[in-house]
């Protein structure tokens, strides 16, 4: 019998693609759902899809079928929802296409097989719904960009911020992220005011073990940089850090101080 941990991926693409997820790799987090060998036995992926405007415009209908098709080269399902339209009080119209329910209901159904959950969304509609995978044994994970329910975050058994994830969303720079010359992102987890520098930690490469972050540690998967005071983004208020609220993206090189972080520019903002 296998020994395999079980993990079922439920995507909303769209609340993904609203939120700073647009241009997301799926193949990558496909990777980092399945880290340890586990088996990704379920890959759903539910997306928006305007039938009527399918019918009139051919670049759009043709940008669906191929993305939708990339999702399922990479072994998800696609459950399209269909985009119903409103008008709102000042008489514009507005498509609206709500994929909650049926992700809330398949997670629910076919976790009973499952032994990890990931849910790839922001919304906080789903709190419940981690509560109710919890209590059926799953190991609940959610992975958002921007936006994220605080309530949604908390109820999770781990909860990831997509920008952190290596190659998930895609940078500039030379070389594999982790190298030095190449980009990545990470948080400022130590900082010394009286000293003016700090260091920031990224996740080096997707693997198991996620939860041993002290980087002096040669099995830990994350790595450290430091920045000196003068590299933060000048919208940062120093006297605020280390904090974990602010992604940043920052070029590695190599200095006597080990690798350092240089042109730190700020991902995201709690």
């Amino acid at each position: 019998m296998s020994s395999e941990l079980r993990v079922g991926v439920y995507v909303d693409v769209e609340n993904m693609a609203r939120n700073g997820g647009y241009g997301m790799r799926y193949d990558v987090l496909r990777e980092f759902a399945a880290r340890g060998n586990a088996d990704p036995v379920r890959l759903n992926a539910y997306v928006a899809f305007d039938y009527a405007r399918s019918q009139t415009d051919q670049q759009y209908r043709d940008n669906a079928f191929n993305f939708h098709s990339a999702l399922r080269d990479f072994g998800y399902k696609v459950i399209q929802k269909p985009v119903k339209w409103y008008v709102d009080e000042s008489g514009s119209p507005y498509g609206k296409a709500n994929a909650d329910l049926d992700m809330a209901v398949d997670a629910l159904l076919q976790s009973e097989k499952l032994d990890r959950v990931l849910l790839a969304t922001g919304d906080g509609d789903f709190v419940q719904v981690v509560r109710a995978l919890q209590n059926r044994g799953c190991r609940v994970e959610v992975v958002a960009f921007a936006n994220v329910s605080a309530e949604l975050r908390r109820e999770a058994d781990m909860y990831l911020s997509g920008y952190l994830i290596p190659n998930m969303q895609p940078l500039g720079g030379e070389g594999r992220w982790g190298d030095v010359g190449s980009r990545v992102r990470g948080v400022c987890y130590s900082y010394s005011h009286d000293r003016s520098f700090g260091f920031l930690r990224f996740l080096k490469e997707i693997r198991p073990g996620l939860w041993n972050i002290d980087t002096r540690r040669d099995n830990s998967p994350y790595a450290s940089a430091f920045a000196h005071e003068s590299e933060f983004p000048k919208e940062i208020d120093v006297n605020k850090l280390p904090s974990r609220e602010h992604v940043f993206e920052f070029t590695l090189i190599s200095s006597d101080r080990g690798l350092q972080a240089k042109d730190l520019a700020v991902t995201r903002h709690a």
